[in-house]
């Protein structure tokens, strides 16, 4: 079976098209629960998200801030491993249809199998992933297996990214590229900064794959800012945050449902 990366590549050109960016949202799988976890990517596609990562929970999370690290450990202590990863991927891909990616580091893959790990992704019906922490010379033989299986390779850029830099990971890469918005890890703060407009600009220029923000946004008119110059908006910790703010399941679900609602009409506000 293939995967959907060509469902990655309609959605984010369909969302251009409607002249707005795409909403794409993140969560970790096992998180509060498996099931739990499966319900809120649910509800943030009901709320109006566009694309939803899922976190492969790590013990060394090097990108991620407290609120996801906070998130990864509570999956883990629950015993979540791969193969909850796919199932999160798999039924929230057949409930909605809407392209799903992982986001995970590389020594889990490594450790699990390239051609495993890529085969599983593609039947449950991932578009994809986005790998932080896999350096691009070193990406040969992921790339192999994910164009085999039809699945998206997203990189990430930093405004420290040199531009002969950026178009060696741009070159490399597939479904869109990931520019995080400032250095530092992910976390939800009071601007995402002028970094970021400009780190979008380098990257334009080195392709034509769409160029997505993440880092920072938690607000609509956040996500509203960062729409007037990127193609898509990535948000993480602030769905995070709402559930572990929640004082049920119940209430956590409520809560990222809404919080997409709010996000994706700032989407369409740029």
């Amino acid at each position: 079976m293939s995967g959907n990366i060509e469902l990655l590549n309609t959605t984010l050109a369909a969302a251009k098209a409607a002249d707005r960016a795409a909403l794409i949202a993140y969560l970790p799988a096992g998180f509060p629960t498996v099931d739990g976890g499966i319900e809120a990517v649910k509800a943030v596609i009901a709320g109006g998200a566009d694309v939803v990562e899922i976190g492969l929970p790590h013990s060394d999370p090097v990108l991620d801030g407290p609120v996801i690290q906070t998130a990864d450990d509570i999956a883990l202590r629950g015993g979540v491993r791969i193969a909850d990863v796919m199932r999160t991927v798999r039924e929230a891909y057949e409930a909605t249809g809407v392209p799903i990616l992982v986001m995970t580091y590389w020594n889990p893959i490594d450790r699990y199998g390239v051609e495993r790990f890529t085969a599983e992704l593609a039947e449950a019906g991932g578009a994809g992933c986005i790998l932080p922490d896999l350096p691009v010379q070193e990406s040969a033989l992921w790339r192999e297996h994910a164009e085999k299986h039809g699945l998206a390779t997203v990189f990430v850029v930093a405004p420290s990214s040199q531009d002969a830099r950026l178009a060696t990971i741009t070159a490399a890469g597939s479904g869109f590229v990931y520019a995080a918005s400032l250095m530092g890890v992910t976390g939800t703060r009071a601007s995402v900064g002028a970094q970021a407009q400009e780190l979008v600009g380098r990257t334009r220029a080195t392709t034509d794959l769409p160029v997505c923000v993440g880092l920072g946004v938690s607000n609509a008119a956040q996500a509203a800012e960062v729409a007037g110059f990127a193609d898509g908006v990535i948000v993480g910790s602030a769905f995070v945050k709402a559930m572990l703010d929640a004082p049920d399941e119940a209430a956590g679900l409520a809560a990222v449902r809404s919080l997409a609602g709010e996000l994706a009409e700032g989407v369409r506000k740029r």
